[in-house]
């Protein structure tokens, strides 16, 4: 008798268990069902939602990484695009919105080309090194230039305005302009003007033999704006701080103008010729310690083919490259910009204060 009640607790005993856990599966299934509908979590820090928003309408991730262990290809951007030999690089270019976010960059170098419509060079097989630094790092695609001919670009790059230069000429302007504001600043500057004969000359053109990478060209003055200013041009501790191409140093200071010749800026040369000059010399730039550690260097056109443009430009639409180490591959940069914005950007990124036309523009990066 007593085995039989023994087996009769241990059987009720199993049954509590069990009921006990059937209670516990039916409680866990309501919560459940009680909770809101929505759609499941997404581990922290993926990504969800074609648009790159997680399904939420905020903003995506900023087009400007955070800096990487190398500057040449930060941690989180895909591999590198090689340089390609025979065509435009095959990356499917991305679109992303203009951004904010902050750079440390200490040095600004700009590449200033010529007379070429942003249709003409983005996408052409002549120029394989643009197309490349396009995908690799960013571009803006809707970047206008001022006027024609070529002077009044060179002369609002500088200074936010024209300041009356409505055609090429010689000019001695007193306006302020970025050198000046570098050099009360007590900061250098430094223009590499290829094939100019010396900083503080003053002709409309030379040629000096083979001064620095690509072709042997002319220098002529209308692109070296710096020349243009009494401030540089009537003071010869100024006007030494434009230099031969030659002597080109990426470190030499925090704001430096490149002015190819006119083979190598594409005004007398092809575009091809001018690719090979950038594919010649924009490496020096991107190898430096200046560069590596916050530098932005920017090659515009100083005019297109049309008078495409807004708020009181008219000097076409043209193609502007923005290269700094944190940028994510193939960056875009849509909103309207023309050349007081890459002042402007300048100015921002040096600590200056804006000038003339430039106070009216939002930098493209800072």
């Amino acid at each position: 008798m007593r085995w039989r009640l023994r087996l009769a607790r241990l059987i009720a005993v199993i049954s509590l268990i069990a009921v006990g856990s059937a209670i516990g599966l039916v409680l866990v299934r309501a919560a459940r069902d009680l909770q809101p509908a929505g759609r499941s979590a997404a581990p922290i820090g993926a990504v969800s939602g074609a648009d790159g928003t997680g399904g939420t309408g905020r903003q995506g991730p900023s087009p400007v990484a955070a800096a990487a262990p190398s500057p040449e290809v930060p941690a989180s951007a895909p591999p590198p695009v090689a340089p390609p030999s025979g065509g435009p690089p095959t990356t499917v270019l991305r679109t992303i919105q203009p951004s904010a976010t902050a750079t440390t960059s200490r040095h600004v170098w700009w590449i200033i080309m010529e007379n070429h419509e942003y249709g003409s060079i983005v996408g052409n097989r002549a120029a394989p090194y643009i197309g490349f630094l396009m995908a690799r790092y960013g571009l803006a695609t809707r970047y206008y230039a001022t006027r024609h001919p070529s002077e009044p670009n060179y002369v609002a790059l500088v200074a936010g305005s024209t300041l009356g230069v409505s055609s090429d000429g010689v000019y001695h302007l007193t306006a302020p302009s970025i050198f000046s504001q570098l050099s009360r600043a007590g900061r250098s500057w430094r223009v590499y003007a290829q094939d100019d004969p010396s900083g503080c000359f003053t002709g409309v053109g030379a040629r000096d033999g083979r001064d620095g990478p690509g072709a042997a060209g002319t220098y002529a003055r209308k692109h070296n704006p710096a020349i243009s200013f009494t401030s540089v041009a009537g003071h010869p501790t100024q006007c030494r701080q434009i230099e031969p191409l030659r002597a080109f140093d990426p470190a030499a200071a925090p704001y430096e103008m490149i002015v190819p010749n006119l083979t190598n800026d594409m005004h007398d040369g092809t575009i091809g010729q001018g690719d090979a000059f950038l594919r010649a010399l924009v490496p020096r730039i991107l190898a430096s310690a200046a560069f590596r550690t916050g530098g932005a260097l920017f090659v515009t056109f100083d005019e297109g083919g049309t008078s495409a443009g807004s708020l009181g430009d008219r000097g076409g639409h043209v193609a502007t490259l923005i290269v700094t180490p944190n940028l994510r591959h193939s960056f875009r940069y849509t909103a309207y910009a023309d050349h007081l914005s890459l002042l402007r950007t300048t100015e921002a990124i040096l600590g200056l204060p804006c000038l003339a036309g430039a106070c009216d523009r939002t930098p493209m990066i800072h």
